[in-house]
């Protein structure tokens, strides 16, 4: 188990993906995490029950953490919460915009009670402006970014088949705690950190925006294409199987031309190089790529692809990721059982981690962090 964040606590009043995504991070790393959970629990336990019985966002985003169960507007509750954040070096919080401050733990108080406290508020669109108020899920977000506009085929706007605001704010927030530790390493003085799902996922939006503001069009729905280099996209083969082909540069274009396409002079044509000319006639481009790889079969193709150093990829399902001979898993004890989950992306040292901690039960620290914080 890693132990780079070992004794330093962290209080979560968390639900659903974003701040959850955050403080899984913080227990792989070694950090005690305490999720406080309402009484009935995070609603995110009950969004599907397809592991065993259990949620699979649930258990994904919750492995290695502390289950309190507390009513907030109970006195005795509310006060043991304050000596857990007493003596915590993290605060994080996805609760609605004011939610946390009505209950006694915003974060500018908190923060002027405990200095050497970390503060990390996850909200949807922040906490001013005339959107802060409202109501902001992973779809929505995406609808209100511009997101969907860039995502799905030509004939429909398409949703990003993940959570992928949430989990990027998530993954942002975690970067920022992990900045606010260092700091307070050399300083002693802790941080107040804020993050939204609108203000990660349009910072993420930045190419197209940029295309938008200095080019004065953003980026069409292509599909499985890039929008702006060419060819990189999905071609069908002569058995109905299907690749994905990426050229990135003059180089690549030219060996895909003599080794792949077997047309040497197409590297030179003008109406195909530079890569800008690619795109202007991208139709003339397609047309001809389709016309000779629908007449390879996948092995002849596939020999072409290597042997001329081509990028490219199969276009996998689920299924086809089950059984990769690049995926690696790890174990994860959930209160429906053992079950086996895409394993951590980082290896420190050489080392990932193949069995995680375990995803609490609702409550099931409930009476040891009582005893421990001296409950009422």
């Amino acid at each position: 188990m890693a132990t780079d964040l070992e004794g330093v606590l962290v209080v979560a009043l968390e639900h659903a993906v974003a701040a959850p995504f955050c403080t899984s991070r913080l227990a792989d790393a070694g950090a005690r995490v305490i999720k406080v959970e309402r009484p009935g629990g995070d609603f995110a336990r009950n969004y599907d029950d397809v592991v065993r019985g259990g949620s699979a966002y649930f258990v994904w985003l919750n492995r290695g953490k502390e289950s309190l169960e507390i009513n907030l507007k109970d006195e005795a509750d509310h006060r043991l919460l304050e000596r857990i954040v007493m003596k915590a070096d993290v605060f994080v919080q996805n609760f609605g915009v004011g939610a946390a401050a009505r209950a006694g733990f915003g974060s500018a108080d908190l923060r002027r009670r405990y200095p050497r406290l970390i503060t990390c508020d996850i909200s949807g669109y922040g906490d001013d402006g005339p959107y802060s108020g409202m109501r902001a899920y992973d779809l929505l977000v995406q609808a209100e970014s511009g997101l969907s506009s860039i995502t799905g085929g030509p004939n429909e706007p398409g949703r990003v088949g993940i959570s992928i605001c949430d989990i990027a704010t998530g993954a942002t927030a975690f970067g920022a705690v992990m900045q606010a530790l260092y700091k307070r390493e050399r300083t002693g003085e802790g941080s107040s950190l804020k993050t939204s799902l609108f203000e990660t996922i349009t910072d993420w939006l930045n190419v197209p925006y940029l295309h938008q503001v200095y080019g004065g069009h953003a980026p069409e729905r292509v599909g499985i294409r890039h929008p702006s280099i060419a060819p990189y996209g999905i071609y069908d083969l002569a058995d109905g199987s299907q690749i994905v082909i990426a050229i990135q540069n003059e180089r690549e274009w030219a060996r895909l031309c003599r080794g792949v396409l077997e047309m040497p002079a197409m590297a030179e044509d003008p109406e195909f190089s530079p890569n800008t000319n690619r795109v202007k006639n991208f139709d003339a481009l397609d047309r001809t790529m389709r016309l000779v790889l629908g007449k390879l079969q996948r092995k002849d193709a596939l020999k072409r692809l290597r042997d001329s150093d081509i990028a490219f990829a199969g276009l996998n399902g689920m299924a086809d990721l089950q059984g990769h001979g690049q995926l690696r898993t790890a174990e994860v004890e959930t209160p429906e059982g053992l079950v086996t989950i895409v394993a951590p992306p980082v290896r420190i040292d050489g080392k990932t981690e193949d069995i995680l901690r375990p995803v609490p039960a609702l409550g099931e620290h409930t009476q040891a962090i009582r005893a421990e914080f001296g409950a009422d």
